[in-house]
């Protein structure tokens, strides 16, 4: 048994994450808002980041992690920088969709209690993320790394964007959009799973310079992206007054922001991945 794993700090906060994950979703459970999409996926969030985590913990209390045939590091990296993400997602989704105004009864102090616990739970797997971070000159891992975390917040966010995709047949410049999202985060999820999978041998060029190559045309396709999706989804003028909880005009909106955060995310991306190779 090693007790380490459960008393370091990597630990402390792996420990935090699962019992507040359970928390949070226990608390939802009891006032039952978990039947439509939004409350479902509030759920698997919780139950989703409480399960791995717990497993993880386990293989690594009782050391059997080495057997799986998997980069261990790699994946515990990529895992908290996805729970991150997914909790502080439904941190803020929660809260927006199922808290009232006033508040006042015993269910919206249970839903405002699930929502602070989660945020602290977002915390404690930031925390994590931050303790397993590569140090400068450290490229064991390359999923601690700055470009390693940058893909699965990529991934993510290509996530995002294909849940508020709606209506763009109509338009050849929407789907061009659609095309640039689907290519960036299949390569993407390629490149994280060859990495998890220890198949970074197999690759016949060095993995430094083809992530260049390839956030170098990511970056380029999402410039385009950013600029045909708002020009052709927001033809129709500003939002309509009867725009209600599914808008498809807020839905733009979103993909537009979340266009540009990864816009963002491929530029830093491709800075740091320049560096790891020229500098």
């Amino acid at each position: 048994v090693n007790l380490h794993a459960v008393t370091s700090w990597v630990g402390i906060a792996r420990l935090f994450a699962v019992v507040l994950s359970c928390i949070a979703f226990s608390l939802v459970a009891s006032t039952g808002d978990f039947e439509d999409s939004y409350g479902t996926w509030c759920m698997f969030t919780w139950c989703f980041c409480f399960a791995v985590t717990l497993l993880v913990l386990v293989l690594e209390l009782l050391e059997l992690y080495p057997k799986l045939p998997l980069s261990w590091d790699d994946f515990t990296s990529a895992f908290s920088m996805l729970a991150a993400l997914m909790v502080f997602t439904t941190s803020v989704v929660f809260p927006s969709i199922f808290i009232s105004s006033p508040c006042s009864s015993s269910k919206c102090a249970r839903q405002a209690a699930a929502t602070t616990v989660s945020f602290l739970c977002f915390f404690a797997y930031a925390l994590e993320v931050g303790l397993t971070r590569a140090k400068p000159g450290d490229i064991s891992s390359f999923l601690s790394t700055v470009p390693g975390l940058l893909k699965v917040f990529e991934a993510y966010v290509a996530c995002l964007i294909f849940s508020l995709l709606d209506t763009y047949s109509s338009k050849g410049g929407l789907q061009w959009c659609v095309a640039v999202y689907s290519i960036c985060f299949i390569v993407t999820l390629i490149i994280i799973i060859i990495t998890i999978g220890r198949c970074i041998t197999y690759i016949p060029c060095p993995l430094e310079k083809m992530l260049v190559g390839y956030n170098t045309l990511a970056l380029m396709m999402y410039i385009t992206a950013t600029v045909l999706w708002p020009l052709y989804s927001f033809q129709g003028g500003n939002r309509p007054n009867t725009c209600g909880r599914n808008c498809l005009w807020d839905k733009d909106l979103g993909v537009t922001f979340l266009t540009i955060f990864n816009l963002i995310a491929y530029l830093v991306d491709l800075v740091y991945s320049t560096r790891m190779v020229f500098i």
